[in-house]
């Protein structure tokens, strides 16, 4: 049986629910796909940092989770390691990187920063974070193929929801030539409460209550999370070089509670609504909240769904619905990827 070994930087919502979903999950990664994930390393600012070249414990892991207790990553150290965060990577006993630090949408850093010096020491990578992909996609992609290395990515948009994995496989040869959806599950809770007669604030205390608000809730509210998920899709599947501030988005600030009324009287909803395409003057982008009525499939997009619609040369229309998105959604997104490397072989 091939043992791959995982070493896991950020251990916040997302990272523990990927190491429970490893565990979980591991008897069918043997049976299905003939190899064994062991997470020999973890590391946090806040949690402490454990390395075990023979693997952390699974017992002792877990019930840390399980307990209603700061978690303290250092009682299960093996290494004695003392360094930093570029220490840790340099030296960490592992094959692949998982990386779930916070998102900075303004620069990717210090998580792209992280990323580089692992692709330069010849480790796969794999990344719910979106900043190093919107930042960073070509630059990653080109290091870590220099030591025949894969970087992954597909919970950056979408959680765990198959998108950039289609364009590599089955939607292989159809050009894309438009998306537009609901890419912010947060602000979509957030109108959803004003229409059930909260203010926003009432609403943003709920969302970060319910843990479905970005670290700066601003970056949900504002629309920087939505413009940078749009500016990934540009990019990764669309071939342009945007950034967030290209994007130039228009949050939910603006929205009243009056405003979300008026439209329920005509039938109407308010969605923080993406676009990404090529019209006749060129490629253009928007974030920006738009009234929609019952014919558009953003209806019916409710609390923190998300929803996606491709246009293609040869499918006008393919829509991925995600319905109430979990850690554990997010979690399956890098289960998938970890999935991919392995049958790739370069792990």
């Amino acid at each position: 049986m091939k043992t791959v070994d995982l070493a896991l930087l950020g251990f916040g919502n997302v990272g523990k629910a990927f190491a429970r979903l490893l565990i979980e999950k591991k008897p069918e990664l043997e049976d299905d796909f003939g190899f064994s994930p062991r997470i020999t390393a973890i590391a946090t600012q806040s949690h402490g940092v454990c390395v075990d070249p023979g693997g952390v414990e699974e017992s002792a892991l877990l019930s840390m989770l399980d307990k209603d207790m700061p978690i303290n990553l250092s009682r299960l150290d093996k290494s004695g390691f003392r360094g930093d965060t570029y220490d840790f990577i340099e030296k960490v006993p592992a094959q692949i990187l998982f990386e779930t630090t916070p998102v900075n949408p303004r620069s990717g850093l210090p998580a792209l920063d992280y990323l580089r010096a692992a692709a330069k020491r010849g480790l796969n990578l794999i990344t719910a974070n979106k900043g190093p992909v919107v930042y960073g996609f070509r630059e990653l992609t080109e290091l870590t193929g220099q030591h025949g290395k894969l970087f992954r990515f597909e919970s950056a948009v979408l959680d765990g929801a198959p998108i950039f994995s289609l364009f590599r496989g089955p939607l292989a040869g159809a050009k894309l030539l438009g998306f537009y959806g609901i890419l912010n599950s947060c602000t979509n809770l957030l109108l959803d409460r004003m229409r059930d007669g909260e203010s926003l604030e009432q609403a943003i205390v709920y969302g970060a209550s319910i843990g479905i608000t970005e670290t700066d809730p601003s970056n949900d509210v504002d629309g920087w999370d939505a413009a940078i998920k749009v500016a990934v899709l540009s990019n990764v599947l669309m071939g342009q070089n945007l950034t967030p501030m290209d994007v130039q988005p228009t949050g939910i600030r603006g929205i009243t509670p009056e405003m979300v009324r008026s439209a329920d009287a005509q039938g109407k909803r308010w969605k923080l609504i993406c676009k990404g395409g090529w019209q006749n003057d060129g490629y253009h982008v928007s974030v920006k909240p738009e009234m929609v009525g019952s014919d558009s499939p953003l209806y019916s997009v409710d609390g923190t769904s998300s929803y996606v619609s491709f246009e293609l040369d040869v499918l006008p229309g393919m829509g991925i619905l995600e319905s109430d998105p979990s850690p554990k959604t997010t979690a399956f997104g890098l289960l998938a990827d970890l999935i991919d490397i392995v049958k790739s072989g370069v792990a």
